[in-house]
């Protein structure tokens, strides 16, 4: 299974045969830094929502529920679904789920193992900028742990939040503002370093990444101390004799990419945007923003 640091995996039951999920759209105050909280709009209490793991072949039933004060919608980004499913009601047979109703989006997984995500397609510009995403994970069911030994999804968003003055970070919970392009703090998966949860790994891994970006700037996602290999772009594989070998992989909004190395250099390694200010919190001069670590545990 795939690991989400600081985000869990949702949740379904299974009844004749279909898997059955269930997302609520829902105003969320989520912690970025310790004791820093923001209001935005997420899924099931988080942002960025729980993954969603399935495999091909499976037949789903994603049941969302708007609680939200303005219509929403779930685009299964990636995804080769039926046009009633997809999930944009202004130019598709897809309904708009207006405020206190639902929706079941159900369909067939036809898509070969890759990453993916879903995110709201109505009022893009704010819903979002305010969170409004997750990872969709079609999982090989003929890989097993002696291929990839640790398997992680990363998703990568940007906030401004209002209220705070350049350089300042203060404990408190901030506002939203959607429409600004001015971001002062960057995030992976919902968090900002040094709040991240470090990538835990095991010398002689071979580790796989996934990184997806919803939102508004694209980012050069850099590791240190390793070399990796790009091996799937936009949930679909790449073959390995003509894989890119590099240390640096830009995530343009709307793509997801798979990196994949061998833990060979043990110690705790810096991954991150690359862009100097989005591994600040606000423009201050400690590290901080979309930045984690991979961390070496000497026990297996």
């Amino acid at each position: 299974m795939v690991i989400t640091p600081d985000v869990s995996n949702l949740s379904f039951k299974i009844k004749n045969g279909i898997k059955y999920f269930e997302l609520i759209a829902e105003k969320v105050k989520q912690e970025i830094l310790p004791g820093l909280y923001i209001n935005g709009l997420g899924y099931n209490g988080s942002i960025p929502g729980p993954t969603i793991q399935v495999y091909p072949g499976d037949y789903v039933n994603i049941r969302v529920y708007n609680e939200l004060d303005e219509p929403t919608s779930v685009h299964w980004h990636g995804l080769d679904i039926p046009n009633s499913m997809d999930g944009v009601p202004e130019v598709e047979p897809s309904p708009q789920i207006l405020p206190g109703s639902y929706f079941d989006y159900h369909f067939k997984i036809i898509n070969p193992p890759g990453t993916h995500m879903y995110h709201t397609h109505m009022n893009s510009s704010k819903q979002e900028m305010m969170g409004l995403g997750g990872g969709f994970i079609i999982l090989d069911p003929y890989e097993t742990n002696r291929v990839i030994q640790k398997d992680y999804f990363i998703m990568l968003h940007e906030f401004h939040l209002k209220d705070l003055k350049m350089q300042e970070v203060k404990k408190g919970t901030y506002d939203i503002d959607p429409l600004s392009n001015d971001f002062n703090f960057f995030t992976m998966n919902g968090k900002c370093y040094p709040y991240t949860t470090p990538l835990s790994v095991i010398k002689g891994d071979i580790i796989r990444i996934r990184l997806g970006n919803i939102a508004m700037d694209s980012h050069p996602i850099h590791i240190h101390g390793h070399q990796f290999f790009v091996s799937a772009s936009d949930g679909n594989t790449i073959p390995s004799y003509v894989r890119l070998k590099k240390n640096t992989i830009l995530v343009a909004s709307g793509e997801t990419w798979d990196i994949e190395f061998k833990a060979n250099n043990p110690g705790a390694w810096p991954f991150h945007c690359h862009m100097p200010h989005h591994m600040s919190n606000n423009m201050t001069s400690k590290i901080g923003g979309m930045f984690t670590t991979i961390v070496y545990n000497k026990y297996k």
